[in-house]
């Protein structure tokens, strides 16, 4: 988000009078990935390549619902292996050769009616351009409240007192260390102000669903049923989720409403921020107005 809002990026203006990312490089994905896998972009985008990996992956999704759940159905061909260099047997994540997540939010969360799940990554992240030294994690006493064993996770800024956007000074961007209290947090969640997060992880068959807020948790949420195959060089994954949920941390999904919805592929045993994500969309039931329409069968 420190990109999106800073002085670098070009669309800075649109997008903070509403314009959403989807309809400025909607029709730009491929080339931009292909910029980023090759090095022929800013070489700050990404310092270390991966030699031969595919700049992007189109993605069918198929949507329908009935009275309790709502079914998504994502298929993408699968890509030839390309050995990370870095990185020793040239995978990073042997066991799981694909991970898929989605998120949804509501449009209590700030940029997410705009930039879908990108608002929750920052550059202060893990492995991100200003993520804090181990020491300083561990020195912080925030290691009270916060989960850092794995560096700083995705959050978003509802949760912070303050985003660093330009820099000046040698001021590391993000805003990790700006966590608001307890009691603000508290209200946050009550407001809707998370993303509800559902991850895949292939190699385990294992189901994980949480949500962003203060960091990024894996697990509190109502669950899902997954049952994904790769047939003939092609991935089929099919997600069974209940509309409805009482569990905190899920969004409850409700007809006559516009959701925000993104989704992220760890293919070829890839891990952290060598992912493909998708921009902002928009999901529905029964409603063309929506990328994503989850039609009643």
């Amino acid at each position: 988000m420190e990109w999106i809002l800073g002085r670098k990026h070009g669309g800075k203006r649109a997008f903070t009078k509403g314009d959403r990312c989807v309809e400025c490089h909607g029709e730009e994905t491929e080339t931009i990935g292909q910029l980023i896998v090759s090095g022929e972009s800013e070489k700050e985008l990404e310092p270390n390549l991966i030699p031969g990996k595919r700049g992007s992956i189109p993605v069918t999704i198929n949507a329908t619902h009935d009275d309790e759940y709502l079914y998504l159905r994502f298929n993408w061909a699968d890509g030839d292996h390309a050995p990370v260099p870095f990185v020793e047997g040239g995978k990073m994540d042997p066991e799981n050769p694909m991970k898929l997540a989605f998120m949804v939010a509501t449009d209590e969360v700030e940029y997410a009616d705009r930039a879908g799940c990108w608002g929750t990554c920052h550059a202060d992240a893990d492995e991100m351009p200003f993520a804090p030294e181990n020491q300083a994690l561990k020195d912080s006493e925030l290691a009270a409240r916060l989960d850092l064993s794995a560096g700083v996770t995705k959050y978003l800024t509802e949760s912070r007192t303050k985003i660093e956007l330009k820099g000046r000074r040698g001021k590391a961007l993000g805003g990790w260390d700006k966590l608001k209290s307890e009691g603000d947090l508290t209200a946050a969640m009550a407001a809707n102000q998370y993303m509800d997060l559902v991850r895949y992880k292939s190699g385990a068959d294992e189901v994980e669903d949480g949500q962003i807020m203060a960091e990024r948790t894996m697990h509190g949420g109502q669950g899902a049923e997954v049952e994904a195959s790769l047939k003939a060089g092609t991935w089929s994954v099919v997600v069974k989720r209940k509309l409805k949920s009482d569990q905190p941390g899920d969004v409850s999904i409700e007809p006559g409403k516009l959701y925000n919805f993104g989704f992220a592929i760890h293919d070829d045993f890839t891990n952290g921020r060598y992912h493909h994500v998708s921009l902002g969309y928009k999901l529905a039931l029964d409603d063309d107005q929506a990328e994503i329409n989850a039609v009643k069968q």
